[in-house]
């Protein structure tokens, strides 16, 4: 039965703070009805703010999971299909080792066909707990004696009603919270109906929803249209409310206030959950993680029974429709409100207009629009209009239009006669980059609400008259202009605005006065201040961006200000007046020399300092003590005087400055020597037992340090011996370029590590104390290391250590014949994944290192020049002899090892290969049995291959020796029986890739110009990819029936002449792209009759044919 609490638990296991530090990498998806694995892919990657690349939604999760330890929820799940599973989980598979799903669902045979390791049968909640949460939601905050008795006693038999679940108990609390009677407490449970196995607990729900009032249900109902677990932007839905007239008006107040009283109510009834606070835009900071910052937006979701109560509300009236388009035309025909997220949505909207679809009210298109929308000029009835385009927009067929979001278009201009759009509310342009101009008669909007113009990066001023706009009370971005047709700032004055204010372009502002007569003082509704000048202003003679600065003070309950480019030397004297800011970000003042004492700003959270390059301390007046007391971000750039934390004039004692900082970034701040004064402070270790030790930030969980030349203490006074500076809460620890540190401070709780730059000097030895504890490392191998200091390692070393992702950069040391090196590698046997690079020790292939990597899944070997492959014990000793990789490795990835003539015998479990820019020694590649070839001429080198002479040279123009590399598996050097995944990229002389093992799903061959012969049968092969490969003339020796296939790409293959084709070839052929292959003259058959079916494609204008035969394949494509 739904509603037992099946996705909360899941919330509560994925945000568990151990379940957040063991998974490097954490994903959460809503699955509901639809399990198609490509939108799965897509929406997985989309909504865990991932940007990997890929041509496909299944490679580019395949990239994100590719080596990491993530934990994937797919929640609500109810395919059956085991095809559509088994093919998501094909590139699932590549993740790290203790990579984790986690699913729920209503359906045991879900479980079964999912091969679920461990079931978990949620069971009805008690009655106890039913009616507390009755009584919670009935009574409020009453105490237990102000509650009427009766109404108490009543609570059994409401709980009855609920059959142990939750959420049937919340909302029937929800609606008894109204009732202060018995008698409307009877007439509710005469109503309700006893939640079953039959009919679960919708009963409940939709008595809950039928108590609402009309006006609250309609709105309620109207979220029909999303897709089940969308986020939901609350003030867009409130904009969209109000668009379609759904908020009732009352005199005096503003419908955005009743509809948030309306969001409101409906959230304590659990209409609406999982609320959060997102930033207004999303930044990612130096770990690629979204970036602390003041959130100004609200989203939420809502529960999938929940959406079931509105969907049988609504009926066919709100349609989603997120894939498979085709089997969703039939809902077009009843509905008012859609939401549209498939792509070229325009095909699918065209052809409803052809099939005489009704006059939409709301359109919603994620999607991007390429062509002309013809339902925008048939009907005029629409009200609220989503389109990522707008050069179709014909204002006069949309008189009705009150909400238009053109965001992320690439639009240069809007028609001028949007201006006749007298309702229009809400007009989102925000990141419309190319966007230069807004209309000039905008003034005659005289109902515009909300303007977002903000990231319109190429907007240089704003039309004249934008202050008749008085209704106007959003304005992302303002653009301050010089021509005598734009609007000033003085337009600002009696505007009533609120949230975000972006002013750009402050130069033009002329003195203390212009900038005063913005008014921003007088607008208490803002939150968020930008301020902004162009870069290249600051250095202009006699600037005014002192003055203008100081006019332009806000009020003081301002949560966030940000000041880009200001060439005044000093703070505006408002800034101490700002009690309420949480975030301050000053980025590019280059005049600025001294900061004011941001230290007394109560509420401060987040600081970012960036381009400061006179400033050269947080601050420099006497003062007592100085304790940032709330702050808990600090970012710091690219300021080349920063060299004191505090001016020594300062007396500050053993207090802390930054006792609750949990992430510290510091980068390009050149006369940086120490960290601030570490002070004594008590922590809780792991036993629960009270410790003391010395530290600046002893909250401290995030820590980067980048290209500080002088570095060289972590604190300005070091502690007596004994007394070490101690990061006590550390986990993530990332050093670059910073030469003058030689050693760590304590971090007992650290996980992540990374010490790099080409000059560190950090030894192994130092780097040693946090190893133990970590579960990853990335290390640049300090110069100085010698032999003495694998001895002193290992003595601390006795014992396997969970490290399970290593990446060693010039690590000769490790890979010396010194026994103290082979020694260490024995702790590394839980290691899942090794990257290797710029290795000059690395002439052999390792395999004595190998040997105790057991648990090896991932390895990657670059830029090791002298590596050839071979073995140092392959001397008179025959292939099957030899040793090769860990047993149970899964993917290799070797790249500039330009030196590379053979690789050893692969394991049978190999899935992932790729070879890279390897190309002086490699003619042929042939996968098979492993023939061992004994070397002459002295170590590394390999009898040259006399076939290998350049076409037409004589005998003194040979090239140099090449060598055939030969790929098979241990286990009886078969093929390679699992290989899904082959690279081959930069390989110059290879000619020949023979024998490809069938299993190959996926093959990649880029800038391989000598390359004629591939040759195999690839049977399943879904994403086939060839560039710049101008000597292969023919695939037909390699593919099979390509029935699988999915994804072509075949880009400058000039000597291609032809492609397979067959009675299934392209049958599931989604994406195309040939382009500069002129070998090919025409398309097969088979390929022409799916070129309307694709979802994307790319061609060379040659293939494009005649109207009518386009005709004949899109009647094909439709039976």
């Amino acid at each position: 039965m739904g509603g037992l609490g099946k996705t909360t638990l899941a919330q509560l296991i994925y945000n568990d703070p151990e379940i957040q530090k063991h998974f490097e990498l954490r994903l959460w998806v809503c699955v509901s009805d639809n399990f198609d694995a490509d939108s799965l892919a897509d929406r997985i990657v989309k909504e865990n703010g991932c940007n990997p690349s890929g041509k496909s939604a299944l490679e580019k999760l395949q990239k994100v999971v590719s080596g990491k330890r993530y934990l994937l929820v797919l929640d609500d799940v109810w395919n059956r299909d085991e095809h559509k599973w088994e093919r998501l989980k094909s590139y699932l598979q590549h993740g790290g080792k203790g990579s984790s799903l986690l699913t729920t669902t209503r359906d045991d045979k879900v479980a079964q066909l999912m091969g679920a390791i461990e079931v978990k049968n949620l069971k009805s909640l008690d009655e106890i707990y039913i009616k507390e949460i009755i009584e919670t939601k009935a009574f409020g905050s009453k105490q237990v004696e102000q509650r009427p008795r009766e109404l108490v006693d009543m609570v059994g038999d409401v709980a009855k009603r609920c059959s142990g679940s939750p959420l049937a108990a919340t909302a029937l609390g929800s609606v008894l919270c109204t009732k202060t009677s018995k008698q409307e407490w009877d007439a509710v449970l005469n109503r309700s109906t006893i939640c079953d196995e039959e009919n679960g607990i919708l009963p409940v729900l939709k008595l809950s929803y039928n108590c609402l009032p009309s006006y609250m249900r309609q709105c309620f109902a109207f979220c029909a249209m999303f897709p089940k677990d969308y986020e939901i932007d609350v003030q867009s839905l409130i904009h969209l409310w109000m668009a379609n007239g759904f908020i009732p008006e009352q005199p005096g107040v503003c419908p955005e206030t009743i509809g948030e009283k309306i969001f409101n109510e409906l959230k304590l009834r659990s209409f609406y959950q999982d609320l959060k606070s997102v930033p207004f835009k999303q930044k990612y900071s130096t770990f690629g993680r979204i970036k602390y910052m003041y959130c100004s937006k609200i989203t939420c979701k809502i529960h999938d029974l929940m959406h079931d109560v509105a969907e049988s509300s609504m009926g066919k009236k709100c349609v989603a429709i997120a894939t498979q388009p085709s089997q969703s035309e039939y809902a077009l025909h009843s509905a008012c409100h859609l939401y549209l997220s498939v792509r070229q949505p325009e095909n699918l909207l065209n052809a409803s207009v052809e099939k005489g679809s009704p006059a939409f009210q709301t359109l919603i298109c994620d999607g991007y629009v390429k062509e002309d929308l013809k339902i925008l000029s048939k009907y005029n009835s629409i009200r609220a209009l989503k389109v990522q385009q707008s050069s179709f927009l014909r204002p006069k067929y949309l008189h009705h239009l009150r909400y238009l979001d053109l965001s992320r278009s690439d639009i240069e201009a809007l028609p001028e006669d949007i201006s006749i759009l007298y309702h229009l509310q809400t007009l989102n342009l925000s990141d419309c980059r190319n966007l230069e101009q807004l209309p000039k008669e905008l003034k005659y909007l005289t109902s515009l609400r909300h303007l977002y113009t903000h990231g319109c990066r190429k907007l240089k001023s704003m039309p004249g008259g934008l202050g008749h706009l008085t209704s106007l009370q959003t304005l992302t971005c303002f653009v301050a202009g010089t021509d005598s047709g734009c609007s000033n700032v003085r337009e600002l004055q009696d505007l009533d605005l609120g949230g975000r204010l972006e002013l750009r372009q402050l130069e033009y502002v002329r003195g203390a006065n212009g900038a005063q007569a913005a008014g921003l003082g007088n607008k208490k509704k803002l939150t968020e201040l930008e301020l902004r000048w162009t870069d290249g202003d600051q250095e202009a003679q006699n600037n005014n961006h002192e003055e203008v600065v100081e006019g332009l003070k806000p009020h003081d309950g301002l949560k966030v200000l940000r000041i880009y480019s200001c060439g005044s030397s000093t703070f505006p004297t408002w800034m101490d007046m700002l009690n309420g800011m949480v975030e301050l970000k000053l980025f590019g003042c280059k005049k600025l020399e001294k900061l004011p004492a941001l230290w007394q700003l109560p509420a401060l959270e987040f600081l970012h300092l960036s381009g400061l390059e006179s400033v050269h301390c947080l601050y420099s007046c006497a003062a007592t003590s100085i304790t940032f007391q709330k702050l808990k971000v600090l970012f710091l750039f690219r300021m080349p005087k920063f060299e004191a934390w505090l001016d020594t004039d300062v007396v500050q004692g053993e207090k802390m400055i930054f006792p609750r900082v949990e992430e510290l970034v510091i980068r390009k701040c050149g006369s940086l020597t120490a960290l601030p004064k570490a002070a004594s402070v008590i922590t809780e270790s792991s036993g629960g037992v009270d410790t003391q030790c010395r530290s600046a930030f002893p909250a401290l969980r995030k820590l980067g340090l980048f290209n500080l030349s002088a570095l060289e203490r972590w604190g300005a006074a070091e502690g007596t011996p004994g007394e070490e500076v101690t990061f006590p809460m550390l986990e993530d620890f990332e050093i670059n370029a910073c030469p003058k540190l030689t050693g760590l401070p304590e971090t007992p709780k650290l996980g992540q590590l990374a010490i790099e730059g080409k000059h560190q000097q950090i030894s192994l030895q130092a780097a040693s104390r946090c190893i133990p504890s970590l579960s990853s490392l990335r290390l640049d191998v300090s110069p100085d290391d010698t032999e003495t200091t694998l001895l002193h390692v290992k003595q601390k070393w006795d014992h396997e250590l969970p490290l399970a992702a290593m990446t060693l950069t010039r690590c000769d040391l490790l890979f010396s014949s010194h026994p103290g090196a082979l020694a260490l590698w024995t702790c590394f046997a839980r290691l899942v994944d090794l990257k290797i690079s710029n290795c000059d020790a690395l002439v052999y292939w390792p395999e004595n290192v190998f040997q105790f990597l057991v648990s090896l899944r991932r390895l990657s070997i670059s830029s090791c020049s002298k590596l050839t492959g071979h073995t140092q014990a392959s001397d008179g000793q025959s292939a099957p002899e030899r040793g090769g990789l860990p047993p149970r490795l899964e993917s290799l990835q070797i790249s500039g090892c330009t030196s590379l003539v053979e690789v050893p015998n692969l394991p049978a479990s190999l899935k992932a290969l790729g070879i890279d820019s390897c190309g002086d020694n490699i003619k042929s590649i042939i996968f098979g049995q492993h023939e061992y070839v004994m070397p002459v001429g002295g170590e590394g080198v390999v009898q040259p291959d006399t076939s290998s002479l350049i076409s037409g040279s004589s005998g003194s123009e040979a090239t140099a020796p090449t060598t055939v590399l030969k790929l098979s598996s241990a286990a009886n050097h078969r093929p390679l029986p699992c290989l899904e995944s082959l690279r081959i990229w930069g390989c110059d002389r290879l000619s020949e890739v023979s024998n490809l093992p069938p299993s190959i799903k996926i093959l990649d061959i880029l800038c391989c110009d000598n390359l004629q012969s591939l040759s195999g049968k690839l049977d399943v092969v879904q994403e086939l990819t060839i560039r710049f490969c101008g000597r292969l003339e023919s695939l037909e020796s390699c593919v099979g029936e390509l029935r699988s296939l999915e994804e072509l790409k075949l880009l400058g293959c000039r000597s291609l002449v032809s492609l397979p084709d067959g009675p299934q070839a392209y049958s599931s052929l989604r994406y195309l792209d040939i382009r500069g292959c002129d070998g090919i003259k025409l398309l097969p058959r088979s390929l022409r009759s799916r070129l309307d079916c694709l979802e994307e494609k790319h061609l060379d204008a040659r293939y494009e044919e005649t109207t009518w035969k386009r005709a004949i394949r899109t009647l094909a494509c439709s039976k």
